[in-house]
């Protein structure tokens, strides 16, 4: 085979390579961007508390509230009997609302009746507890950043109130459907956070 003919059997075998294998793009340093393994373990080495939140919100919060939701009869059960150490869960309600609280503007509740007891739920601007962080099932030694995992919660509470609607007293008496976490402490329900909340049709 001449010098010619193995130029460009070369080239076609080249040819040949370049077409079998997937483009891979590259970086601003010229390497390689690789596709993230859908079997590895999350990691947030590199990520504030709100890039955490706004990426999980869907999946570790909204989603796994829609599955996993107790009902009234559930958390009346739980209520009855309390496990030893707090707990947090996602819970959904369709009540009435008994009345909005909206003495201190910077922490409105709506109260619901819940087995004829009220429960508070917060609607912000600002929220306390941990109950969403906590019910999402993330726990302490998932971070090798620890302060991640501390200001979580308050990047959590602060993405909720981003997606909820505005509540006033026109939703007093009137019936919602509320999603929310909730901390059940001591055999009562505290912390209420809403997640997502609509009237219900009259």
């Amino acid at each position: 085979m001449s010098l010619k003919q193995w130029g460009a059997a070369l080239v076609g075998c080249t040819t040949l390579l370049l077409a079998a294998c997937t483009v891979v793009d590259l970086d601003e340093n010229g390497k390689p961007i690789l596709p993230a393994d859908p079997n590895a373990k999350a990691s947030f080495d590199n990520q504030t508390p709100q890039q955490i939140a706004q990426q999980t919100w869907q999946s570790r919060v909204i989603d796994a509230a829609n599955q996993h939701a107790l009902d009234a009869t559930t958390l009346a059960a739980q209520l009855k009997t309390p496990a030893e150490k707090p707990q947090s869960v996602f819970v959904r309600l369709t009540s009435q609302v008994e009345r909005i609280d909206t003495s201190n503007p910077r922490e409105q509740k709506l109260v619901l009746n819940v087995n004829g007891q009220p429960l508070e739920v917060q609607f912000g601007p600002v929220v306390r507890g941990n109950a969403i962080r906590e019910a999402t099932g993330f726990k302490f030694e998932d971070f090798t950043n620890q302060v991640q995992f501390a200001q979580l919660s308050r990047a959590y509470n602060r993405e909720a109130i981003k997606h909820l609607p505005k509540v006033d007293e026109s939703w007093a008496g009137k019936k919602a459907t509320l999603l929310m976490a909730v901390t059940l402490r001591g055999g009562k329900a505290e912390d209420a956070v809403a997640l997502t909340a609509k009237q219900e049709a009259e």
